[in-house]
């Protein structure tokens, strides 16, 4: 259970917040900060945002502010120490903060972690985590439903529906439950229009991230007995096609599209390793097969990084480590 009323608490007794979240920013960590920050900005506090990355191209229209800056040490460095308030969103192990980490964890001032990942890190004096919301976008939801803290409006509806929809896989996940749709009712009488959310994450491709799924696509391969797929994307492919890191997140979910395939996964290279992300069916535990690798996330959405390592010496280890994964769903 969260305390939102402690919470609520923290942010009435500051006056400034710097927020971040993790590296290649999904809708979630996007749409929660930007409520988050619209919750301050309406309560008269100063607030920035700061990522150590870009902000994708295809959730800008969250940003009508335009408050989202990628984080330079030069520039930054000294509001780690200058705020009252440092909150990380949307992640719950300061590995994924990357650049901003080292700035985030050696900083003396009040922080805080609003998430919903499993076993999160020691690196905040506060944690408001609760792995059975379904996104963080939601815990943002209740604080503002359950305080009162500042009234609904659209600037707060916008980006918290973005975070429900994608963390929810458009409303088909396991925690789509009934209390979803009913903060869903809420956000739509608050102004916010589905189409027009869907169509700018997912219908605003480039060409060349077409392009690259195709390639993907042709890359599947099959194991165990047909409940595994994998897919691999090279360094090369992601260069000749111009594509960014964070768009091809979403491809692993094509492998969970083959009929009998119960555990879906992407190798991609890396510049300085691999990075594999997990999805499965069911109650299989790909959660567990990621934190073999160092890795972690949700039951049925993983996935880790490889510092150093190559493709060709761990795609199979890894295809072969999820096939006990598989005895779980039969059980």
């Amino acid at each position: 259970m969260i305390d939102f009323s402690y919470l609520a608490k923290i942010i009435r007794e500051n006056r400034t917040f710097l927020i971040t979240t993790h590296v290649n920013p999904d809708a979630d960590a996007i749409g929660s900060e930007v409520a988050f920050y619209q919750i301050l900005k309406k309560l008269g506090k100063t607030a920035y945002i700061i990522n150590h990355s870009s902000l994708p191209y295809n959730l800008a229209f969250l940003d009508h502010d335009s408050v989202i800056q990628k984080y330079e040490a030069q520039k930054h460095a000294a509001l780690l120490e200058g705020v009252d308030v440092l909150a990380a969103l949307d992640l719950n192990n300061p590995k994924r903060l990357v650049r901003v980490e080292e700035g985030f964890v050696n900083s003396s001032r009040t922080k805080i972690c609003i998430d919903h990942h499993q076993n999160p890190a020691s690196f905040v004096n506060h944690y408001f985590v609760d792995a059975d919301y379904s996104s963080t976008g939601q815990i943002i939801y209740d604080l503002i439903n359950e305080t009162g803290i500042v009234p609904l409006d659209y600037d707060l509806a916008l980006p918290v529906y973005a975070a429900i929809m994608t963390d929810t896989g458009s409303f088909r996940f396991d925690k789509t439950t009934p209390a979803i749709h009913i903060i869903v009712a809420r956000l739509l009488e608050a102004g916010v229009d589905p189409n027009y959310v869907y169509d700018q994450i997912y219908d605003q491709s480039h060409f060349g991230k077409i392009k690259l799924l195709g390639e993907s696509l042709s890359s599947i391969r099959l194991a165990a007995d047909n409940q595994i797929a994998y897919m691999v994307i090279t360094r090369e492919a992601l260069s000749r096609s111009g594509v960014q890191e964070a768009e091809v997140d979403g491809f692993v979910n094509h492998c969970l599209s083959i009929r009998g395939v119960k555990i879906g996964m992407l190798f991609f290279e890396l510049k300085d390793g691999i990075k594999v992300s997990f999805r499965s069916k069911g109650k299989i535990p790909v959660n567990l097969l990621a934190e073999e690798f160092g890795g972690g996330g949700h039951v049925n959405a993983s996935g880790i990084r490889l510092a150093g390592a190559t493709l060709n010496e761990h795609v199979q280890q890894i295809v072969d480590a999820a096939e006990k994964y598989l005895v779980v769903e039969q059980k």
